[in-house]
């Protein structure tokens, strides 16, 4: 079926190698600074975990997020450094610290949550569901035929 299939091959890999996702990316970006909330989308995505559960390993938030552990220090790191995030020891494992929310992460929950909903309406403005359907159908396809 593929092979009678025509597509310009130049689009579909620039899909698939994020070009959508940059441009989304850059638009959530801009929405956040427009409206004084003081995070990026790499940061966005480990609060909305931490919304949803809060005081996990780093680990966890590695697998949730996508992200190898150097880049996940760098990203905690800089979340400490602006007072979202705090490690706290694991009373049970001394060695494993927890990932905890601070009042301040806490706190930007409704105004980001609103923030990223409005760009992810703008991103998809003018799709029928059918169209989203769809898509994500096809997208995680495509994931499952090359996660490793």
């Amino acid at each position: 079926m593929i092979e009678q299939f025509s597509f310009d091959i130049q689009l579909i890999f620039a899909i698939l190698n994020g070009k959508v996702s940059a441009a989304i990316n850059r638009k959530l970006s801009r929405n956040f600074r427009q409206n004084g909330v003081d995070i990026t989308p790499e940061q966005w995505t480990v609060l909305l975990f931490l919304w949803e559960r809060d005081g996990v390993t780093q680990q966890e938030l590695c697998n949730a997020t996508f992200k190898d552990k150097p880049s996940m220090t760098r990203l905690i790191d800089n979340m400490e450094r602006q007072h979202l995030v705090v490690r706290i020891s694991d009373k049970k494992d001394r060695r494993t610290n927890l990932v905890h929310l601070t009042k301040t992460g806490r706190e930007l929950e409704e105004k980001a949550r609103f923030i990223a909903n409005k760009t992810l309406k703008e991103a998809l403005q003018g799709l029928t569901l059918e169209e989203l359907k769809v898509s994500q159908d096809v997208l995680r396809k495509i994931f499952t035929n090359t996660k490793d």
